[in-house]
């Protein structure tokens, strides 16, 4: 038994995403790989700009946090990634198996959406597959923002790897629960409270928790992208690090990031670690985004 329940998972994302802005509204966009979910808000005739959520059971609603502060000056595009859990839906068992099907992939959603280049950022493993794309594709992304970023810069701590593994191998609401509260360092509220203080938001927890042993495909992985193409890279970024995060050294990945980005701004967000953002982010979070995001 996982624990998964179809109708269960879909009442949590919609609890949580009753939190972004009024205006919200649902989208879907076909690619080669399916039926991806979008959910947008803010102005029509805004600069587009596209989030990725983490992966696991991240989900675009993780963005609420974010989306009524960004949909001032953008219109937003948040994705469920295809093949994760979400909203998408894969076309028959196809779904992305390289870094190259990724792109297309994110490409294909930009089309369907009438995009031609956009702002672009990402949250972990959504962060992972932004730097890729925008390697590959630099002439659709203006700006790029990586929050927290996973395998681009360092790699996983063992500490980390060891501490998940159980949760990946057999998912369950109760492993989910421990994993975050382990990584978060702040309290977890028990599955369904209502509130609890310094503790991660109950809606969202829940959400997490409802994604537990989700049907997703095995998610795309690979390499760190190559120092030369990191060097090669002339769309501005900005790099924000989770101070406390244990997924990975937050001072190698900024570091590193410095010295091979030509166009990089590296910010370090405090008392947050990796699991608690976007949605836990401090107010900085925002201010920092709303920042780069207007710069010339």
């Amino acid at each position: 038994m996982t624990g998964y329940d179809r109708d269960t998972f879909r009442a949590a994302y919609d609890r949580v995403m009753a939190k972004w802005p009024d205006d919200r509204e649902a989208r879907t966009v076909p690619t080669p790989f399916g039926e991806t979910h979008v959910n947008a808000c803010g102005p029509r005739d805004a600069p587009p700009l596209l989030l990725l959520p983490g992966g696991g059971g991240a989900t675009s609603a993780s963005w609420y946090a974010q989306a009524a502060g960004l949909s001032r000056l953008r219109r937003v595009y948040a994705v469920d990634l295809t093949g994760a859990p979400g909203l998408s839906a894969r076309a028959g068992d196809r779904h992305p198996r390289t870094v190259a099907d990724l792109a297309d992939w994110l490409d294909a959603v930009l089309d369907g959406l009438g995009v031609g280049a956009a702002d672009i950022g990402g949250h972990s493993y959504g962060a992972w597959i932004a730097l890729h794309h925008a390697l590959r594709h630099p002439a659709r992304v203006r700006r790029l923002f990586l929050l927290d970023p996973t395998q681009c810069f360092a790699g996983f701590k063992a500490a980390y790897l060891l501490r998940a593994l159980p949760m990946l191998l057999r998912p369950t609401p109760r492993r989910v629960r421990a994993f975050l509260a382990w990584e978060t360092g702040v309290g977890v509220p028990p599955a369904r409270a209502t509130g609890a203080g310094e503790a991660l938001e109950p809606d969202w927890l829940h959400l997490q928790e409802a994604a537990a042993g989700f049907p997703a495909a095995r998610p795309v992985t690979g390499p760190r992208p190559a120092p030369d193409a990191l060097r090669a890279l002339r769309v501005p970024v900005l790099l924000l690090v989770a101070a406390n995060s244990r997924t990975h050294d937050p001072a190698m990945v900024a570091n590193r990031a410095g010295a091979l980005l030509p166009r990089v701004e590296t910010a370090v967000l405090p008392d947050v670690s990796h699991h608690a953002l976007p949605q836990g982010a401090p107010p900085a979070l925002t201010r920092h985004l709303i920042d780069f995001l207007s710069g010339s």
